[in-house]
């Protein structure tokens, strides 16, 4: 199954306020619409089996509003693999987490630059601690300003994996926006995993083969960043810019339904789960 892991899609009512944050923050003019229908229709048109949608809860009080969107993808369209949001100053928390785990949610996207916390924030453990290995974790990493200072960053999540070693981890971006020399140098060498979405705009072709052979067409899982950039071009661009074999690219956009299939499986019930006091 071929799945681009790093889409978005928000509520018509949304959508247009959405886009224009994101425009100004990152200074990309987005391609699509931002609804579910835009994104389905790229999906197709890149000759993609599905999508990951990521939502994330930009203050405590979104994180139900946000969940019941995903839930509403899930039910109205079946196609798609949405993906929840936590937020560490989120009361509840563990009751969420099984409300989403019950509903067949398989994974939580972290935005730690939009939510207002850090990487390293003892808040997040204490999340992590409740997450264990139910879910897949997907972090935003990376931005403009410099490791140290900004709230994501590789170094960050390299210490938070060594920490809770249970949860398939993605490090969205080549494993950090802007931070690509970082992640090189700490989560190379980890079991993290990365998506493409949001660097192939960014990065020359010497630096692109180097994450391409630290990370391998095993860790790579293929992401276009929608609705910011155009699934089937990014394809495009990745194969071209990579020279790779059809058998690297497939792998590339296979890996993520590979992924979730085997942590379907292999996700223990909760009950079964250990994990320390908080």
């Amino acid at each position: 199954m071929f799945i681009d892991v790093h889409m978005h899609a928000f509520h018509p009512k949304i959508a247009d306020k959405v886009l224009n944050q994101l425009e100004d923050h990152y200074a990309i003019a987005p391609v699509g619409t931002g609804t579910v229908d835009d994104l389905i229709a790229r999906l197709n048109q890149a000759h993609l089996d599905s999508a990951v949608v990521l939502t994330a809860a930009t203050t405590p009080a979104q994180v139900i509003p946000a969940n019941n969107w995903s839930l509403s993808i899930r039910r109205e369209h079946p196609r798609l693999i949405p993906f929840g949001t936590i937020h560490p100053g989120f009361e509840g928390m563990e009751d969420e987490l099984d409300r989403l785990e019950r509903n067949g949610i398989k994974g939580l996207k972290f935005h730690p630059d939009f939510q207002g916390y850090r990487l390293d924030d003892p808040a997040l453990y204490d999340v992590m601690e409740m997450i264990g290995d139910r879910f897949v974790c997907l972090f935003h990493v990376g931005d403009t300003l410099p490791p140290e200072d900004n709230p994501s960053c590789p170094k960050k999540l390299a210490q938070l994996r060594k920490v809770f070693p249970g949860p398939v981890m993605i490090a969205a971006h080549m494993g950090g926006y802007r931070h690509w020399e970082y992640a090189l140098e700490h989560l190379a060498a980890t079991d993290v995993l990365v998506d493409s979405s949001s660097t192939l705009a960014f990065v020359d072709d010497t630096l692109l083969l180097r994450l391409y052979r630290a990370f391998g067409s095993r860790r790579i899982l293929f992401g276009s960043d929608y609705p910011l950039f155009d699934p089937g071009r990014e394809i495009e661009q990745l194969a071209r810019r990579l020279q790779l074999s059809t058998g690297e690219l497939e792998a590339i956009l296979g890996n993520a339904g590979d992924i979730l299939i085997q942590h379907a499986v292999t996700a223990r019930p909760k009950e079964q789960q250990h994990t320390k006091s908080c």
